[in-house]
């Protein structure tokens, strides 16, 4: 099996989603993981019937999952995901965390970003968005509203990135803390863009996904690949 997160696929990075199609066609896993931010943005399923560069995605996801088991995780970026876009693919959506017992281990898969409680600010705006009432009321927007909002949320954070603001990183103790409820010893996420290996304690560790960019120098194109007998191996793709 294999995991990656935080393409942020956009019409505006070409390179990337080519890569990622790619990926998803060749890939040898026996199932693969989108553990969040697959999209930079994901107003609501219904975009994938206005066709352009939503609908492509939602094709490769088909294509991809008639032919091997596909499971998805929604991230900061891409949380409107739901059943329609499932359905249409053949996909199957994981809650956050879930639990993943394959070989002889269980691990925990996360997109992350609910680990990063240092970010009170985030944590209250994910919690608002992440609610029923708020996602009825935007849903039932024009869909060239949300797409107007989510361009707008866009330029917002890439503002953001041009300062010397610092984000938040897991929280070891409430990572630790997970792992024990669910009875894990790994934990494999993205959402930080900090690809490591971290030991929380003598039992447990963490294991962070990259980002992806075909542009960038060099580029970020990588999957985790967890083998049955419980080794992990990170695989380039440039």
């Amino acid at each position: 099996m294999e995991c990656i997160s935080d393409l942020h696929l956009q019409p505006a990075h070409p390179a990337t989603f080519e890569a990622w199609r790619r990926y998803m066609a060749d890939s040898p896993a026996d199932a693969l993981f989108l553990l969040g931010d697959l999209f930079e943005a994901w107003v609501g399923d219904d975009v994938i019937a206005a066709g352009g560069f939503e609908a492509e995605c939602a094709e490769v996801l088909r294509a991809t999952a008639q032919r091997v088991p596909v499971f998805f995780m929604v991230g900061n970026r891409d949380f409107l995901v739901g059943e329609r876009l499932a359905q249409a693919t053949g996909m199957t959506l994981l809650s956050d965390p879930a639990v993943l017992c394959f070989g002889e281990r269980r691990w925990l898969l996360s997109h992350g970003d609910a680990l990063c409680i240092g970010d009170t600010e985030y944590q209250a705006f994910r919690a608002q968005v992440r609610g029923a009432e708020w996602q009825q009321g935007f849903l039932a927007q024009p869909l060239s509203v949300r797409q107007a909002v989510a361009r707008g949320l866009r330029e917002e954070s890439e503002a953001l990135k041009q300062t010397d603001r610092i984000y938040s990183d897991v929280d070891t103790a409430t990572a630790v803390q997970w792992l024990q409820a669910a009875d894990a010893e790994v934990l494999v996420h993205g959402h930080t863009h900090k690809p490591a290996e971290h030991a929380l304690d003598a039992r447990h560790r963490r294991i962070v996904l990259t980002d992806w960019d075909a542009e960038a120098v060099p580029p970020r194109l990588e999957a985790l690949r967890i083998a049955r007998e419980g080794t992990v191996q990170r695989i380039g793709l440039a």
